[in-house]
């Protein structure tokens, strides 16, 4: 099995580090990572400007490769530029932070796994629960578990899975559930502030309130102590509404 990783940590992040030795053990991997942080990047591309790509080491051993670009980027330049071969799968991660709810939207872990998705790979984004003291090896467990049961089941053309795990231990973690994504979203202000030259500048901050309704939700998983496994998928269409929207007889003239 040839293995593609990306993230939007950067390709020296820890959460990549453990993914990528869990999924050695299942098949081939190749690396291909944004050079720095790019978080919260969504499913940006670069189309502007040249994609510098350089090897990078970890421990003194060759790592992956490490890119300009955003995580859609590095799967691009993964697939049709650097791999000899095709992957098999597409795996993004291990992020540090959750990617449940409204979240993925702008998630450049999951935008990762989405372009794999796109280009008709199988693929599936990796999240933690946390960004304290994380112990990634859980995720990296799981992620290579789900990675053979991705390569003997047949995932929808178009469809992705998305898992965050909860912060916990490998044995207080209770089992897996197959879920919803939640409606739930942070609420974000903007505090306005001046620099030492007197200009006026923004700093977005919020707060984010666990709660939903809805207890097949992946945010009630992740509170109840389970892994979320999410089918996603980016055909944005709401087909319920196309018949009420032809009833209003639109017309350019």
């Amino acid at each position: 099995m040839e293995i593609l990783i990306t993230n939007d940590d950067g390709i020296y992040a820890e959460g990549i580090y453990a993914l990528a030795s869990a999924m050695r053990k299942v098949g081939n991997v190749t690396v291909v990572a944004p050079d720095t942080q790019r978080s919260a990047v969504g499913h940006a591309i670069t189309i502007t400007d040249p994609l510098r790509v350089v090897e990078a080491k970890r421990n003194g051993k060759f790592f992956g490769y490490a890119a300009s670009g955003t995580p859609a980027d590095c799967v691009k330049l993964g697939i049709k530029a650097i791999m000899k071969k095709r992957p098999d799968l597409v795996v993004s991660g291990v992020n540090l932070g959750g990617n449940q709810a409204y979240n993925i939207l702008y998630s450049g872990t999951v935008s990762g796994a989405t372009e794999g998705a796109l280009l008709g790979i199988p693929s599936m984004a990796v999240s933690l629960d946390t960004f304290v003291k994380p112990d990634f090896a859980p995720s990296a467990a799981f992620a290579a578990k789900l990675a053979v049961q991705m390569m003997k089941r047949r995932v929808p053309a178009g469809t992705l899975i998305n898992v965050n795990v909860p912060h916990l231990p490998a044995k207080r973690i209770k089992g897996v559930r197959v879920t919803n994504q939640s409606r739930t979203c942070f609420n974000d202000w903007f505090d306005k502030r001046k620099d030492p030259h007197g200009n006026t500048y923004y700093w977005m901050t919020g707060d984010y309130k666990p709660e939903d309704p809805d207890k097949a939700s992946d945010l009630n998983a992740l509170l109840d102590g389970y892994i979320s496994v999410t089918p996603i998928q980016f055909d944005l269409t709401d087909y319920k509404f196309v018949p009420e929207l032809e009833n209003w007889g639109l017309k350019f003239r």
